[in-house]
């Protein structure tokens, strides 16, 4: 069966689920059809016009990029604009484009950890604010014969997520008992009568944004007029996922001496470097991106150093004060890492699918500054 844009989006939500997003942002499938069909992925980090032009010609079918094309709400599309353009030339080559922001930063092994163990940075934990999620125990109570049929129906909807794996639950056997009300139209027994049913206990994990939508659903599949669930709160889980990571480097070095390791390890023409130099570091904090808004949380962490980009004079001044110190790799840099990345896990989940369509990594972006 030929893959469809919905087949990416689902292997997409394996790697970077679209509820770690801010609430800020706009990720997900931007422009096309979840219907069309996909041979040909590129990843990339910006939707730019280059980009988009390359894949058009080269017959990409969907266009994966860290920045999504469109960022805030647009009153008009007009084909004058670069927004407009890109959309236009994209819906004239039935190119989709999908973008997976804020959500890959937060993920589990997404790009903060990506960057965060490039450097050579071990033990990492969340820096700033934890994503999480009320989730909940779904319960559904099935008769022996419908087991597979209900099972399916779960297996359908977005319940069953535990990190990176999907589909999970849990069954055990047991005997049911309820006997049919005058109203009632039994699927077993007689009105008025107890009966005793052999029954599965089929369990799930389930988000609460979720939750009305996936019993909706398995109430469709299920044989009884009357479905027999039962939902449990959950307690918070501690899954790494969230904005920016700290952790340790193993051993105390020179602020200097590691900005330096940074340049090099990341092959970059220049790094901007804030705080005394011979500051001792061991601790360190990361965030990719524009990474100002974790200032406080970084002076408050315990962490010596933070490597971010787009960093302002302000904060360099605030470290300063702190005796703390601050490294900005560039926006780019701290992002563009994640190209390659991201490729060669999409792959390795589609692969797992059965999925067979062409993923490759766009080469050819640049930083937008240049430094002389």
């Amino acid at each position: 069966m030929e893959p469809k844009i919905f087949d990416i989006i689902k292997a997409m939500e394996i790697i970077a689920p679209i509820w770690l997003a801010e609430e800020w942002d706009n990720v997900g499938l931007q422009v096309g059809q979840k219907d069309w069909p996909v041979q040909t992925i590129w990843i990339a980090l910006d939707p730019g016009a280059d980009v988009v032009n390359d894949a058009c010609k080269n017959n990409v079918d969907l266009l994966i990029t860290h920045h999504p094309l469109i960022f805030h709400p647009l009153r008009s599309i007009n084909l004058n604009t670069s927004v407009g353009s890109i959309i236009q030339k994209a819906i004239r080559h039935n190119m989709a484009i999908f973008s997976a922001h804020t959500n890959l930063d937060n993920a589990t092994d997404g790009l903060n950890d990506v960057l965060a163990r490039r450097i050579g940075i071990k033990n990492l934990k969340v820096l700033g604010k934890v994503s999480a999620t009320k989730k909940y125990k779904l319960v559904v109570y099935v008769p022996v014969a419908y087991e597979q049929q209900v099972l399916n129906s779960i297996f359908e909807t977005k319940a069953g997520e535990i990190g990176s794996y999907t589909c999970c639950s849990f069954r055990n056997k047991g005997k049911g008992t309820f006997r049919p009300g005058s109203s009632s139209k039994p699927f077993a027994g007689k009105v008025g009568e107890i009966t005793h049913a052999d029954e599965l206990r089929i369990e799930t994990v389930v988000r609460k944004s979720d939750l009305n939508s996936v019993i909706e659903h398995i109430r469709k599949k299920h044989p009884y007029d009357t479905m027999a669930y039962d939902i449990y709160p959950l307690v918070k889980d501690e899954e790494k996922q969230g904005s920016g990571r700290i952790g340790n480097l193993g051993k105390s070095t020179e602020l200097l001496s590691f900005a330096l390791s940074i340049k090099e390890k990341l092959g970059l023409n220049s790094v901007k470097v804030a705080g005394n130099p011979d500051l001792a570091v061991n601790t360190v904090a990361v965030c990719t991106g524009s990474g100002s808004s974790l200032m406080k949380d970084f002076i408050s962490s315990g962490a010596q150093v933070y490597i971010s980009g787009d960093l302002r004079y302000h904060d360099a001044r605030d470290v300063e004060a702190a005796n703390l110190g601050l490294i900005d790799i560039g926006h780019f840099a701290s992002e563009h890492l994640i190209v390659d990345v991201l490729a060669g896990r999409l792959k390795k989940v589609l692969s797992k699918e059965g999925i067979d369509v062409k993923v490759e990594a766009y080469g050819l972006e640049n930083d937008p500054f240049v430094v002389l």
